[in-house]
């Protein structure tokens, strides 16, 4: 069996990290720390055999006084985020990012425009959300935002067949059998179901479509 390549790799995490709850507080807010993204990634991309190695292509410091005359410090990062599949090294992906870090001493700047740079690259590499919910209630709440998915094409063709099978065996005209089962769904026209919708009304047509199939053949 052939080994996964990168994307295949990277999707995998993606798949499986979808909310990191916000457990670090500040005066005035929450927030997800660097500890919470690296601690729920980490794993998973060695499961994966997976190194993301942070590169500073270009670095610019500014100071600026306060009137009080003490100094803060901007620090700005041109990066490069690349991530190594170590189970075939040569194959990478380079992802350009931008850093940046603001610190009152002046030594710790580039490590905190580092430290952050890292968790907001994981956190919108991957669509990572963050909220103060815990995880099963952020997920209800997206799952209720969800938009139905519309019936499919395949399905569509799968129900108007058997209508005009039903028609055919009950002598009844097509348009009155699509029209009966359509107001059982609560819709007048077979474009507005559901994927979901759609699916209980194949199963009901097909159950029903063999009732009578077996009534007629006695």
């Amino acid at each position: 069996m052939p080994e996964d390549n990168i994307y295949q790799k990277l999707q995998h995490i993606h798949a499986q990290v979808k909310y990191i709850q916000k457990s670090q507080k500040a005066t005035q807010y929450s927030y997800a720390g660097s500890s919470d993204v690296l601690g729920q990634i980490h794993g998973l991309m060695d499961d994966e055999k997976l190194l993301l190695l942070p590169t500073i292509i270009n670095h610019h410091l500014e100071s600026v006084a306060n009137r009080k005359g003490s100094m803060t410090y901007f620090t700005e990062l041109d990066m490069v985020m690349t991530w190594i599949n170590t189970e075939n090294p040569d194959e990478k992906l380079e992802c350009p990012w931008y850093a940046q870090g603001v610190d009152i001493a002046g030594e710790k700047g580039v490590g905190k425009a580092l430290t952050y740079g890292e968790k907001y690259f994981l956190l919108k590499f991957f669509n990572i959300a963050t909220d103060n919910l815990d995880p099963d209630s952020f997920q209800q709440n997206v799952d209720s935002q969800k938009q139905p998915e519309p019936i499919s094409s395949t399905q569509k063709k799968t129900l108007i067949d058997l209508f005009e099978s039903m028609a055919g065996v009950t002598q009844t005209p097509v348009v009155k059998v699509q029209s009966g089962y359509l107001k059982r769904a609560k819709t007048n026209s077979i474009d507005k179901l559901t994927s979901y919708n759609a699916n209980g009304l194949i199963q009901l047509v097909t159950k029903q479509l063999n009732e009578q199939t077996e009534k007629v053949g006695q």
